[in-house]
């Protein structure tokens, strides 16, 4: 019956996926919130109510106000507050594209494609223990994953990664849907060391699901594969069109060169060709 229910949850999570309608909107932007220094949380909303969308999938926002950025940058959904009708992206200025989307003002407006790509594979049962973990920016659509399990009725572990303090964010947030566990690499915060080194790694998890950069996820990984853990990755290779047509986003998998933004972001780690 476990084996049927978890199949079955997940064909119609893949079909579901599959037929779900993608929008261009014009958003207005709430509120502009500024995390760090270098990390600000977009708050954007509509007249009408937004579309529905899963944990993992993303954003591509339109640029208008930078001579340099031609192309939609692609934003992964940090959460959806669905009482506020709320859309909320967390932006890290590292380009000019972004550095723009940070300088954004409330009550503006901006061109979103959405929603985006794949989710994150739900546990089958209630006693599945399930780790979240995120690293730098990809700690963003861990928690709308987190708030998702936890609306299901699951208690998730969140593992978050950073260089410094400065680099962990919402960790009030994090800590409404699950246990949080922290890791910085100078020590300012939690464990020192890489969230591989974290000792909650002792416990026993069924399921992991993972966002960060690629060194840290092939890390993740290679840990779920040695220990037996079913794992999940979000890839965050560079997209541009976000439905699968310019061919940049391409990653090499068990089934041949697949468009992350259109196949993925979401992987589970035995399709990709990593050396693990």
């Amino acid at each position: 019956m476990r084996v049927f229910s978890f199949f079955f949850l997940n064909f119609a999570a893949l079909y579901i996926i599959k037929v779900m309608k993608k929008y261009v909107l014009d958003l207005m932007v709430r509120s502009v919130e500024r995390l760090s220094p270098k990390h600000v949380l977009l708050k954007l909303t509509d007249e009408k109510p937004l579309p529905e969308m899963l944990p993992g999938q993303f954003v591509e926002v339109r640029v208008d106000g930078s001579s340099t950025t031609f192309l939609r940058r692609p934003i992964s959904i940090n959460y959806v507050d669905r009482e506020r009708n709320e859309l909320w992206l967390m932006v890290a200025m590292i380009g000019d594209g972004t550095r723009w989307l940070g300088s954004i003002q409330a009550g503006s407006k901006l061109n979103c494609m959405l929603p985006l790509g794949n989710t994150f594979t739900m546990p089958a049962t209630l006693a599945e223990k399930v780790l979240l973990i995120g690293g730098g920016v990809g700690m963003a659509p861990m928690l709308y994953l987190g708030a998702e399990l936890r609306w299901q009725g699951f208690e998730p572990t969140f593992l978050l990664g950073g260089r410094t303090a400065e680099d962990l964010l919402e960790l009030d947030l994090f800590s409404q849907y699950g246990r949080v566990c922290i890791t910085t690499e100078d020590g300012s915060m939690g464990e020192k060391g890489f969230v591989t080194n974290h000792s909650v790694l002792q416990e026993h998890f069924d399921r992991i699901c993972t966002c960060g950069p690629k060194p840290m996820m092939v890390a993740v990984a290679r840990y779920a594969k040695m220990n037996g853990i079913e794992c999940e990755v979000s890839l965050e290779n560079m997209m541009a069109c976000g439905l699968g047509a310019c061919l940049c986003c391409v990653e090499k998998t068990t089934e041949g060169n697949l468009c992350v933004c259109k196949e993925g972001p979401v992987f589970n780690v035995k399709r990709l060709l990593w050396q693990i």
